[in-house]
């Protein structure tokens, strides 16, 4: 676990002789860099599970675009950005949603949810009034009764293709009537 990990006098940032060096692998790039990484990641965010998350982002988004052979500086500055990028990115995850309570709101009568209801429900029985026996059996089964594609077409003794040519069709002539009826 990196939290419990002492750094080594090896582990700490360079300063300019490291400038021409360049990692051996991304083994070295992690053992060189994590401790940093991860002790500017706590620094910021305060507790242990996230700092550990955050570095273990921070080194995939490097693994993505960095190249080994780039200088030691060259990955300390790229680090740093990656680095400052996913706590932005943390930040605005965390902190981004506003959390509002609204206070004394009426609450809807029932009666008007039972008068939206039946005029619905009003509606929909005119609609398939409309309709032809094959296309209000089909929206009957399919919507009103939740049977599947299958089972539709099973109890109307039509193929499931046809099953759904009718469905379809069948919505769009409802759809007619019901942009007719509003108007």
């Amino acid at each position: 676990m990196m939290a419990q990990r002492e750094p080594t006098a090896s582990a700490g940032l360079r300063g300019v002789a490291d400038t021409g060096r360049c990692y051996s692998d991304w083994a070295a790039v992690y053992a060189d860099n994590a401790i940093w990484v991860y002790r500017m990641i706590i620094t910021r965010v305060g507790n242990v599970p996230d700092a550990e998350d955050l570095t273990a982002e921070v080194f995939l988004a490097a693994l993505r675009l960095l190249r080994t052979n780039a200088t030691v500086a060259q990955v300390r500055g790229y680090l740093y950005a990656v680095t400052r990028s996913v706590l932005a990115a943390h930040w605005r995850q965390s902190t981004g949603c506003e959390i509002t309570s609204i206070e004394n709101v009426p609450e809807v009568s029932h009666e008007v949810d039972h008068a939206v209801d039946v005029a619905t429900a009003r509606q929909v029985r005119r609609v398939l009034a409309s309709l032809p026996d094959n296309y209000r059996r089909i929206l009957e089964l399919r919507f009103l009764r939740g049977c599947s594609v299958k089972e539709s077409a099973r109890q109307m003794g039509v193929s499931v293709a046809n099953a759904k040519v009718l469905q379809h069709r069948a919505l769009r002539r409802a759809a007619a009537l019901n942009d007719k009826d509003e108007r």
